[in-house]
C-alpha cells in the first residue's frame, strides 16, 4: 500500500475485533515506528507503554472514559504515549552518548556543536515548566502521528485517544515514581465488521481552503 492509498483508507476506527491478533512481527515494526519517530532536535524525551494482554488493558481501564474503554479492552495493541516531567542534564548526556556510539559525529567539534544546539533550543522551550512539558508533548504527537500512518499502511486499524484522566493513567502505570507524564493513547488492531465509521466517506475541507501553494 503506497502512502496515497493509506491516507484514503485510514480512519478512526471505533470498534475492534477482539479475536483477531497481531503477529510478533507486526509488533515489531510498530516498536520501529515509535522507535524512528523524528523529534525535534533528536530530544526524544519520551516512553512508550504497549499493552497487549488483557491484565495490562484492565489495570488502566479505570482511566478511561466510555466508549474508550471498549477499544482498550478489544483493541490487540494499546500505545501510552508518555514524555519526561522534564528534560534533565542526565537525559541530555545520555543522548549525545547515544548519538556518538551511533557514529554521527566525525571530531569533538561537531559533537560539541550538537550538544550546544540542542541545549539551545531546549531552552527556547523551556522558559517555564509547564511551557517546556507542552514542547514535549508536541514531540509525542508527532511519533502518534508516525504510528496511525505507518498502521495503516500495515493494513491495520488505529484510533488516538485522548478520552483518559491523565492522573488516573499515571497511577495506573506508576509514571510519577519514573518521572512520566501519560500525554496520548493510540489503540491498533482490525475492526470489526459493525464499525460505523469505516462506511462513511472521509470529509475534509478542500485543498483550496487548506493549503496555500506559494
Amino acid at each position: 500500500m503506497n502512502v496515497a492509498q493509506a491516507l484514503q483508507t485510514r480512519y478512526a476506527s471505533k470498534a475492534y475485533d477482539e479475536t483477531k491478533k497481531l503477529t510478533a512481527e507486526q509488533q515489531q515494526q510498530l516498536l520501529d515506528l515509535l522507535r524512528y519517530s523524528p523529534s525535534s532536535v533528536n530530544s526524544q524525551p519520551w516512553h512508550f507503554f504497549t499493552l497487549t494482554s488483557d491484565a495490562a488493558k484492565e489495570k488502566i481501564l479505570p482511566a478511561f472514559t466510555e466508549p474508550n474503554r471498549g477499544k482498550i479492552t478489544k483493541a490487540a495493541l494499546v500505545v501510552v504515549f508518555t514524555t519526561h516531567t522534564a528534560i534533565t542534564e542526565a537525559h541530555l548526556n545520555a543522548l549525545l552518548a547515544q548519538e556518538q556510539q551511533d557514529g554521527r559525529f566525525a571530531s569533538d567539534e561537531q559533537k560539541q556543536n550538537q550538544d550546544k544546539g540542542r541545549r539551545y533550543f531546549v531552552g527556547l522551550n523551556s522558559q517555564t515548566p509547564e511551557r517546556q512539558r507542552e514542547w514535549m508533548a508536541r514531540q509525542a504527537y508527532l511519533s502518534l502521528g508516525f504510528l496511525l500512518l505507518g498502521a495503516a499502511g500495515m493494513g491495520l486499524d488505529a484510533t488516538p485517544i485522548e478520552g483518559f484522566v491523565v492522573d488516573k493513567l499515571n497511577a495506573a502505570l506508576d509514571l510519577d515514581a519514573k518521572q512520566l507524564t501519560s500525554v496520548v493513547v493510540a489503540a491498533v488492531g482490525y475492526r470489526e465488521a459493525s464499525d460505523f465509521n469505516a462506511k462513511l466517506p472521509k470529509s475534509r475541507f478542500s485543498q483550496e481552503q487548506v493549503i496555500t501553494r506559494c
